[in-house]
């Protein structure tokens, strides 16, 4: 039988890999597994919301990424070839992260070598097809007979999770439009790469979003495009040149731009929109995270970045446990933080989809003379792109949030980047000192700050650092940031109040035991 790990992975995509990354930065013996014989090529996921920039950036995985990458800029929606309204990517307010188009393979392979220089590879062609527990910890049977025992597993295998099949974890869901086709193509197209594009037809809708073609590629003389509409579901098989000329056939009826032609595909797919959600993210020692825990429309690009943060959230929790700084309850609040945001959504990326695609005279009539004419209203456009970004996350109402105890965040708020001084002067970021640690953040002068700190490395037995924001801070306050960028105790400097919070948050009292 092979090493106990402390925490087996299976699943070596996004969500996976950050939860590899995050466990390994704190010194946890991780091991990943993966069904698929090697790394995957095509794009699948394309967007890399704010939120997920800022979790690659804090775990040291972020490298050329944006370099490689396109900025969105906005998104116009058509009738046919009239414009009706054009969304704009407005930069938020006091936030410096900026969303990406980039692909999901670029993605993963940024992360498996940060991986790799933590001591994580990926064991490919591994498939998981039996699941043992007990008090103790749980082994997954391999395929080949082999055994891969571990204090944790987390399946991070996506919607047709075995890990979440074997733990018997209900995954109830419905369809929410019955086909999809999908073409990553280069295309003879005279349209501005600047934006995406959207069309609107009776018989269903077309989206046209610009993709980076390989490291250096520049948007303006670029050529691929994801190309995606939807189209009754027939019983007819549709292999890639089906659907390249379904698509090549509804370009000029539902956009009416008779010029456009595929000159090649590089991937095509064929798929229903779904959304389901796990009725539970834990089973004894067994979680789930990512699209083992929840699937829903690719409308909206949530899905990569809902796992991506899943993997944040569940890395410093199932860290301290696996290190016996914990109680097994932390673990709970994986799911009691985690849950309701992925409900969330699945509500809005299924209405969204609904109404984009129009399915009905009443539907159709609400989103051209309603829904479509908000999008150009500058306060929905902000309000949109920071729903869609996910930096508005907020636990508050979790077993770890709190009520506000003085001016600025509540626990469970998260926190955004600043600009702060080390105890001895030397300039850094906030986010720059997350992702394997912790930091106390305090003004300058602050009684007990020192203290605080030292009572946090003493319950956490992780690296704790003392920061004091260079811009003044309202209220005067101590405040404990968490690893994945939110508050935790806030309150008056001293070591008491935040050792009291450390210790209910850890021993149970806030996590559910």
């Amino acid at each position: 039988m092979a090493e106990r790990s402390d925490v087996l992975v299976v699943g070596a995509g996004p969500t996976g890999l950050v939860l590899a990354c995050g466990l390994a930065l704190r010194g946890v013996a991780v091991r990943v597994v993966d069904r698929a014989a090697g790394p995957a090529t095509t794009s699948r996921a394309n967007i890399l919301h704010a939120r997920g920039v800022e979790v690659l950036d804090r775990i040291g995985a972020l490298g050329d990424l944006p370099e490689r990458a396109l900025a969105p800029l906005g998104m116009t929606m058509h009738a046919r070839n009239r414009p009706l309204s054009t969304m704009r990517f407005r930069p938020l307010d006091g936030e410096s992260t900026q969303a990406l188009f980039v692909s999901q393979a670029d993605i993963e392979e940024r992360l498996r070598r940060r991986a790799a220089g933590l001591g994580v590879d990926v064991a490919w062609g591994r498939r998981v097809t039996g699941l043992e527990q007990d008090g103790d910890g749980a082994t997954a049977v391999l395929a080949d007979g082999s055994r891969a025992p571990a204090r944790w597993v987390v399946g991070c295998d996506g919607a047709h999770s075995a890990v979440r099949d074997l733990a018997g974890i209900d995954f109830p869901g419905v369809t929410v439009v019955e086909q999809f086709l999908l073409a990553d193509a280069r295309m003879d197209w005279d349209r501005d790469r600047s934006v995406s594009a959207g069309w609107f037809h009776r018989d269903g809708m077309v989206l046209a979003i610009p993709m980076p073609d390989g490291p250096g590629a520049e948007r303006a003389d670029g050529d691929l495009w994801r190309l995606m509409a939807d189209v009754p579901a027939t019983d007819e098989r549709l292999d890639a040149r089906r659907i390249v000329a379904r698509i090549e056939a509804l370009l000029p009826v539902r956009t009416g731009d008779t010029g456009a032609s595929v000159r090649d595909a590089v991937w095509t797919s064929v798929f229903r929109v779904r959304r389901r959600l796990a009725a539970d993210y834990r089973r004894g020692r067994v979680l789930l995270a990512g699209d083992a825990a929840h699937v829903h429309s690719p409308i909206g690009g949530q899905g990569m970045n809902t796992g991506i943060g899943d993997a944040e959230n569940l890395a410093w929790k199932l860290a301290l446990v696996a290190r016996d700084r914990a109680d097994a309850g932390l673990l709970d609040t994986y799911a009691a933080e985690r849950r309701p945001l992925a409900a969330d959504v699945l509500s809005t990326t299924t209405a969204n989809t609904r109404m984009l695609v129009g399915e009905g005279p009443v539907t159709r009539l609400i989103r051209d003379r309603v829904f479509v004419p908000l999008l150009n209203l500058p306060a929905v456009q902000r309000r949109a792109t920071r729903t869609a970004s996910q930096l508005d996350v907020s636990y508050r109402t979790g077993p770890l949030g709190g009520p506000r105890r003085a001016a600025g965040p509540r626990p469970g708020d998260r926190v955004p980047d600043r600009g702060c001084l080390r105890p001895d002067g030397t300039p850094t970021r906030l986010y720059a000192e997350l992702g394997s640690g912790w930091v106390v953040l305090a003004p300058h002068g602050a009684p007990g700050a020192e203290a605080a700190a030292e009572a946090a490395r003493d319950r956490l037995g992780e690296r704790v650092t003392l920061l004091h924001p260079r811009a003044a801070e309202p209220g005067g306050t101590v405040l404990l940031v968490r690893p994945d960028g939110h508050a935790g105790g806030v309150g008056a400097a001293g070591a008491d109040g935040l050792g009291r919070y450390l210790d209910a948050v850890l021993l149970g009292a806030g996590g559910g035991r």
